[in-house]
This record gives C-alpha cells, sequence and structure tokens, in this order.
C-alpha cells in the first residue's frame, strides 16, 4: 500500500447532480439522510436538483461540500480503503477533514458549517468584498502587492486587500474591500502577473474582515464537545496537527479570517512520508494543485464508483 493523505475540497467545486454517480449507494445516501436531519431540510434535493444559483449560495455550499466529501470518504471506509497517514482540507474542507477523523460527527459539523457560512456572508454586505485569484506571480510578490495597494490609500484607510489562499506556487488569492481588491489587481498586472481574475463569491473569505464572523463561530464551537482525532488533521491556518481539543477550536476560529496555506500543507504531508493524494469529493482541484506544488506527488481524485476503483488500483 501507498503513502496516502485524504484531503478535501472548499467552495467552489460543487455542481448540481455532484452525487449522481453514486447511484443509490447505500452509504451515500446514509449520509445524505444525516445531513438532512442535522440542518432539517432536504439536502439531498438541493444537491441532485439546484438549482446552480441556490446551491452558489455560501449558507448553502459549505454544507453541500461538506456532505459530498464525507460522503465519498465513508465510501472509501466502507469498501475496506485502509487509513491513510494524515487529513487535510481547503478551508471550508478543514471540517470534512474533522469529520472523517472523528473529531465532530456529521451532525454536529453541517449545522456548525451552516452558521460559519452565513456569519462569513453577514459580515460584509454583499457587493462591499472582493476576492481575485493572481496567477503567473510568486507569493512574495503578491504580499508585497498587497501592501502597496494599501498604501496608496494614506493612513487610516478603511480599504483592505490581503493574500488568503496560498494554492499553488504561482496562485495566490486575495482578498478585502472590492477597492482595496480592484487597486491590487492593477498594481500586481503592472508588476508582471498573468493574470487578476476577479472570483465570483459572495464575501471576502479568510481576510481580516471575517473577523466578525469568526468570533460567532467561536461562541458556536465553545458549545460542540470534539473527539480526540482518530487520524493526524492539518489545519490551515497554522499547518499544524493537534490533539487538543481547544488548540482545534482556536485554529478553526482563527481559520476563518486567517489565509490558507495550502501550498505548505502539501508540503508538510509529503515530509510525513505521503507520495499519493486523495481528493474525496467531487472535482480534482486539489489533487491538480498537489501536482503544481510538488510534481513528485500523485494525485487522485475520489467521486464515483469509477474512481474509488481506480483509487484502490493506483494506492495498491
Amino acid at each position: 500500500m501507498k503513502s496516502f493523505a485524504f484531503v478535501f475540497p472548499g467552495q467552489g467545486s460543487q455542481s448540481v447532480g455532484m452525487l449522481d454517480g453514486w447511484g443509490d449507494h447505500p452509504v451515500v445516501a446514509q449520509t445524505v439522510q444525516e445531513a438532512s436531519e442535522a440542518l432539517g431540510e432536504d439536502i439531498g434535493l438541493l444537491i441532485k436538483e439546484g438549482p446552480k444559483e441556490a446551491l452558489a449560495l455560501t449558507t448553502n455550499t459549505q454544507p453541500v461540500m461538506l456532505v459530498a466529501g464525507v460522503a465519498a470518504w465513508r465510501v472509501w471506509r466502507a469498501d475496506g480503503g485502509a487509513t491513510p497517514v494524515a487529513v487535510a482540507g481547503h478551508s471550508l474542507g478543514e471540517y470534512s477533514a474533522l469529520v472523517a477523523a472523528g473529531v465532530l460527527t456529521l451532525a454536529q459539523a453541517a449545522p456548525l458549517v451552516r452558521l460559519r457560512a452565513a456569519a462569513m456572508q453577514e459580515a460584509v454586505p454583499v457587493g462591499t468584498g472582493a476576492m481575485a485569484a493572481i496567477l503567473g506571480m510568486e507569493a512574495s510578490k503578491v504580499i508585497a502587492g498587497c501592501a502597496d495597494a494599501m498604501a496608496s490609500f494614506g493612513a487610516g484607510t478603511a480599504e483592505v486587500v490581503e493574500a488568503v489562499n496560498f494554492n499553488d506556487p504561482a496562485q495566490t488569492v486575495i482578498a478585502g474591500t472590492k477597492a482595496g481588491v480592484d487597486k491590487a489587481c492593477e498594481l500586481l498586472k503592472a508588476a508582471g502577473a498573468k493574470r487578476a481574475l476577479p472570483l465570483p463569491v459572495s464575501a471576502p473569505f479568510h481576510s481580516s474582515l471575517m473577523k466578525p464572523a469568526a468570533e460567532k463561530l467561536r461562541l458556536a464551537l465553545a458549545d460542540v464537545a470534539l473527539a480526540t482525532p482518530q487520524i493526524p488533521v492539518l489545519n490551515n491556518v497554522d499547518v499544524a496537527v493537534q490533539q487538543d481539543a481547544g488548540a482545534i477550536r482556536d485554529a478553526l476560529y482563527r481559520q476563518a479570517f486567517g489565509p490558507v496555506r495550502w501550498v505548505e500543507c502539501v508540503q508538510a504531508l509529503k515530509a510525513r512520508g505521503v507520495t499519493h493524494i486523495v481528493e474525496s469529493g467531487p472535482g480534482k482541484v486539489l489533487a491538480g494543485l498537489a501536482k503544481r506544488i510538488d510534481p513528485e506527488l500523485v494525485g487522485a481524485a475520489l467521486f464515483d464508483p469509477a474512481t474509488l476503483a481506480e483509487t484502490r488500483e493506483l494506492l495498491a
């Protein structure tokens, strides 16, 4: 058996019908049922029929991506799949990773991510925040460009722009106020970035503007009992593995307004001896990023029976 880690995607990988490939798989059906009961609504119907616009609402996207990631993981385990060296999740995906590791139950996690999503949306009025992907530029230059953009507004400005997702060595996402992000995009393109691509999101996730949301999340987390991880969970905000419930809560709180250090997360997984990265849930974004972060890593995606069989063969 190869040395592998499971990783879980966040917002952006959702699509209407993303669980259809599993057919009527009982493990997937049970997972959907658990989440539906915890949320008090038919989450399976939303995933199956959408519409796309409803699925794209942050308050829906976060729970449905949690369900899809956990469903694929549970199928892997039910099929006799081995335990990974470690698990990690990109942003929201960290909650899926915590469910996989037994820290949270799905019934605990589903309402928690919905609250997280609602708090993030409420923290910044729609239209006043923005995010953009900066392509073809190393992270240190993106950070410097954000600082230059902030400086251009003068002392005491209310504008904000920060590097918030370090996705691969040449892709960094920035977030903040719309004016701040627009200015940074202008400066970064002038400084040599290949592209500065505005993202279709409803809030500036992982920026300091999310601190009000993080406070609501911190209060909610205080009431949630966390179990000891059964598998090491590498977190986004510190690129660290925590065992203590208080430390895990604190990392989730800070993750809401701190950057997703995904490049370092993947490098840390490799440092643990991981050679294969399995993305659990819809899409192949993280599998692709793994290869761009370190060409020696093998990326795989697990989202239906065919990819389950492929992953088993790949890791054998």
